[in-house]
C-alpha cells in the first residue's frame, strides 16, 4: 500500500497562514495526500501562537513541527506541553516545554515524527543531532519514520540524510526558505530533500518585504521585519511510501500559487 506524505515549508506570517487555510485541503485532495506535516515557526512571522497553530491544523496539517524561533512567543509554552501535534526540535534544552517526537495513527498505523534542529551557523548550542537521533531511533517501533531537520548548512542537512538512509522513511531540510531541486531517493531507500522552500509572501526575501531586506544588508538601522504583501505560493514535497517496508518509491516537488499549482 501506497503512503503519501506531504511535507510543507516554512509558514511565513498572516498571509503565508492565510493562504494555506484556504488551498490545503483541495492540495491535498488533489494529490492524494495521507498525511501532511507542515513547519509553522514562522507563522507568527517569528514562533507561533497557540491561535495559529489551531489555525494550520484545522487547515489540514496533521503534525506541525518547529525550528530555532519555537519559544519566540512565550504564549506558546503550556500548547507546546499540551498539544501532542505540535513538535519542537528533539534536540533543545530538556528544559524547554514540549516534546520532539510524536506518534500518530493513519490509515497505515502509527507513523513517527522527529524534529530536529542543525548547529551550524545557529545563535545558540543544542544537543548533537546525529547523536540524538542515534538514540531516538532505538526506541522507535513504527515503520514509517519522518524526520523534519531544520538547519542552516546545506551540507549539515545532507550529512543527516546519509546518516539516516535506510533507518528512517524521508528526511527533509527545512529553515532556508529557498526550494532545493535535489529531492532524491537516497541509495537505502530514504526519500530527501534539502530544503522544502516556504508557503507565504511571492516578491519577498524569504517572507520578509523586499525594502526591508535590502536596507538590512546597505547598513542601515534594523527594523522589525514585515512580512510582505501580495501573493503566495505553497511550496513542498510529496513523499510516497511503501507502508509494508517503509522505503520511499518516489518524490515529488510542489510549488502551487493561487489556482495554478507547479510542480518541479
Amino acid at each position: 500500500m501506497e503512503f503519501r506524505v506531504l511535507a510543507v515549508g516554512d509558514v511565513c506570517g498572516s498571509a503565508g497562514l492565510q493562504f494555506l487555510q484556504r488551498e490545503l485541503r483541495a492540495l491535498k485532495r488533489a494529490n492524494r495526500v495521507d498525511f501532511c506535516v507542515v513547519n509553522g515557526e514562522n507563522a507568527a512571522g517569528v514562533g507561533i501562537t497557540p491561535r495559529q497553530a489551531e489555525s494550520l491544523l484545522d487547515a489540514g496539517a496533521d503534525v506541525i513541527t518547529l525550528g530555532n524561533h519555537s519559544y519566540q512567543r512565550k504564549e506558546i509554552a503550556d500548547y507546546l506541553e499540551d498539544s501532542r501535534f505540535i513538535l519542537r526540535p528533539a534536540n533543545d534544552s530538556p528544559l524547554y516545554p514540549g516534546r520532539g517526537l510524536g506518534v500518530y495513527d493513519t490509515k497505515i498505523g502509527p507513523v513517527t515524527v522527529v524534529n530536529l534542529i542543525g548547529r551550524c551557523s545557529m545563535s545558540f548550542g543544542p544537543d548533537n543531532p546525529f547523536l540524538l537521533a542515534e538514540r531516538l531511533l532505538k526506541d522507535v517501533e513504527t515503520t514509517v519514520t519522518l524526520v523534519d531537520f531544520h538547519a542552516e548548512a546545506t551540507s549539515e542537512k545532507l550529512a543527516m540524510g546519509y546518516h539516516l538512509d535506510g533507518r528512517v522513511s524521508a528526511v527533509w531540510g527545512t529553515h532556508t526558505h529557498v526550494p532545493t531541486a535535489d529531492d532524491q531517493i537516497l541509495p537505502k531507500g530514504t526519500g530527501y530533500v534539502t530544503d522544502l522552500g516556504m508557503t507565504g509572501p511571492i516578491r519577498s526575501v524569504l517572507g520578509v518585504r523586499v525594502e526591508q531586506s535590502i536596507a538590512t544588508f546597505r547598513g542601515g538601522l534594523n527594523t522589525r521585519y514585515e512580512t510582505a504583501p501580495g501573493p503566495c505560493k505553497l511550496e513542498g514535497v510529496i513523499f510516497t511510501i511503501e507502508a509494508k517496508t517503509g522505503t520511499c518509491t518516489q518524490t515529488e516537488r510542489i510549488r502551487y500559487h493561487d489556482t495554478n499549482p507547479a510542480r518541479g
